[in-house]
C-alpha cells in the first residue's frame, strides 16, 4: 500500500509539473531529432555523442542534488539517477536506429556510444576541473560562471579533436 501511495504521489506531481523537467521521454525524442539533424548538418555522431553524454550526465546530477533535498527514501540517489538518464536516453536511440550500424563505427565502437562516454568523462573532468580551481583560490572561483565554462570549454576542445579524428 506505501509503494502504491508513492507511486501515486510521483505521478500526480509528474502530471502538474508546470513544464518539462531537464530530460523527459519528448526530450529523449527531441535528443535522436537533434541527432538527425545534426547527421543532416554532416557533424560526425561522435561528436554529438560527446555532447549528448554531457547532457545526460548534467540532467542526471542536477536530479540527485534535487533528490537529496527531499526525504525520500531513495538508495544511492547519485547512481541510481545517473543509470535512470543513461537508460531514459540510450535504448531509445538504440530502438529508434540511431545507435548500433556496423558502418558508423570509431575503433570498433558505435560512435554515439563512444561520443557519449567521451563526453560524460569530459563533463566529469569539467567538474573537477572547477573544484580544482576553487582549492587554488580559496574557494572562490577565477572567473564568474567557472562552474559552467570549465565543463563546456573541455567538452569544446574535445569537439574540436573528435572532428578532426573523423574528418
Amino acid at each position: 500500500m506505501k509503494l502504491l501511495t508513492s507511486l501515486l504521489s510521483i505521478l500526480t506531481f509528474l502530471s502538474l509539473a508546470p513544464q518539462a523537467q531537464a530530460v523527459c521521454p519528448i526530450c529523449t525524442i527531441a535528443v535522436g531529432a537533434g541527432l538527425g539533424f545534426s547527421r543532416y548538418l554532416g557533424i560526425d555522431d561522435t561528436v554529438t555523442g560527446i555532447w549528448i553524454g554531457a547532457l545526460i550526465l548534467s540532467s542526471a546530477l542536477w536530479t540527485a542534488g534535487w533528490l537529496k533535498s527531499k526525504t525520500w527514501r531513495i538508495p544511492y540517489k547519485t547512481a541510481t539517477s545517473i543509470i535512470f538518464f543513461y537508460l531514459l536516453v540510450v535504448p531509445p536511440l538504440f530502438w529508434m536506429g540511431m545507435i548500433g550500424h556496423d558502418l558508423n563505427r570509431l575503433w570498433g565502437v558505435d560512435k554515439i556510444l563512444l561520443g557519449t562516454t567521451v563526453g560524460s568523462l569530459v563533463f566529469t573532468a569539467g567538474y573537477f576541473l572547477d573544484q580544482y580551481l576553487r582549492t587554488l583560490n580559496e574557494g572562490k572561483v577565477f572567473i564568474y560562471f567557472q562552474r559552467v565554462i570549465s565543463p563546456v570549454l573541455l567538452l569544446s576542445i574535445a569537439s574540436v579533436i573528435f572532428y578532426l579524428i573523423t574528418a
